[in-house]
């Protein structure tokens, strides 16, 4: 049940002065008809506090503006400096200023348009932007148009910050782009949860994550949704998740992989996709793991590698080293070849795919048997 809310109505501390514009009568009419002017408050106030209190007497937001001007619809108009802070349960929340805001309030709700900063003191973060409302009933404060939000450990714009204070968390939407220092790695997505405490950058939409090395992009991460431990440097990308490389060119699919900025490893426990771009090698397997500084990937599960005329390996384990282009098999290992045509099959394979020199070992016959196929050499007809 919710408990019911009184409030206080506007205290202006007059600290300086007073210059009330107001009384003004419109001017004449030109018709013969009697009529009635109104009169429209409009008064200018020097050294304003606004408070705002619960029912139990705790201060929900404290703003106090060097001048302001004071209307009857808005209770308080445009506010020349204004600052203060938004409470949550007695205690400080967000520290706001601006240069120059309209402010209005009622009685529920603070709002203010202008550049306003919008602080929170426990944890160092600075919301900037063009519009601010305070709900503290909703325990939400939402910073709107052109937001701009920077902490030691994130860089973000956005074109809504909506803050639960009490659960410490800023969701991100429109237009995102978030930057992280360590790891050093730029976040684009529409919406995107950042959990403070937690450490957790969650994205429950399309998300994009550039990993960069010395301001450059080495890699970059897709998926359908993502959540990214800072704490950890470790991303897990799902639905449709595709990482691709720089150095060595590569590409891996998958349906859920984690990826460790630490590290610099991808692992993935559903089918994966493994395209090697230059050399237009593609691997499949139930699942895998890439060590990219040490170019070599590892699968298991009914790998299946194709070469560019077709060639295939297949086994139940296989280790990819990128740099010396060599691929070993193991179980039940079968090789084929479009041209000349052969095939073999053992329980071990060592080679080079692309150069279809392959050694087969172990028959199924029982004996130590080894296969060499080396390509013949080809006659280009006139």
């Amino acid at each position: 049940m919710k408990a019911n809310w009184y409030y206080l109505p506007l205290t202006f501390l007059l600290l300086i002065g007073l210059v009330a514009c107001g009384g003004k009568s419109p001017k004449a009419s030109q018709s013969n008809n009697s009529g009635s002017s109104s009169q429209e408050s409009n008064l200018t106030f020097f050294g304003v506090a606004l408070e705002q209190f619960d029912e139990v007497g705790r201060p929900i937001w404290k703003v106090n503006a060097k001048k302001a001007k004071y209307t009857k619809e808005k209770q308080i108009g445009q506010a020349e400096n204004p600052y203060g802070e938004l409470y949550q349960d007695g205690k400080v929340v967000y520290q706001i200023k601006a240069e120059q805001a309209d402010i209005e309030q009622d009685g529920k709700q603070l709002f203010l348009k202008g550049k306003i900063f919008a602080t929170d003191p426990s944890n160092g973060i600075v919301l900037q932007g063009n519009e601010l409302e305070w709900r503290p009933q909703e325990d939400l404060l939402i910073v709107r148009n052109q937001i701009n939000g920077t902490h030691k450990q994130l860089k973000a714009v956005a074109k809504e910050a909506r803050v639960k204070t009490r659960e410490q968390r800023v969701e991100f939407s429109g237009g995102v782009v978030a930057n992280s220092a360590d790891p050093q790695m730029q976040i684009r997505t529409e919406n995107l949860i950042w959990q403070i405490k937690e450490e957790k950058l969650i994205g429950d939409r399309p998300v994009q994550i550039d990993r960069y090395k010395n301001n450059q992009i080495t890699d970059r991460g897709r998926g359908n949704s993502a959540e990214v431990n800072l704490k950890t440097k470790i991303a897990t990308i799902k639905q449709n998740a595709q990482i691709d490389l720089l150095d060595p060119p590569m590409q891996i699919a998958s349906n859920s992989m984690t990826w460790n900025m630490t590290t610099e490893a991808v692992t993935t426990n559903s089918p994966v996709r493994v395209f090697h771009r230059a050399e237009n090698v593609n691997v499949t397997a139930n699942q895998g793991e890439m060590k990219i500084p040490q170019k070599t990937v590892y699968l298991t599960g009914n790998v299946n590698a194709v070469g560019q005329r077709r060639q295939t390996l297949k086994a139940q384990k296989l280790t990819w080293y990128l740099d010396k282009k060599l691929l070993e098999g193991q179980g039940n290992v079968v090789y084929r070849q479009v041209d000349p045509p052969l095939n073999f099959t053992g329980e071990t394979a060592v080679g080079n795919l692309q150069t279809e020199n392959i050694v087969v070992k172990g028959g199924k016959s029982g004996g130590r048997v080894v296969t060499e196929i080396i390509p013949q050499q080809r006659v280009n007809r006139q």
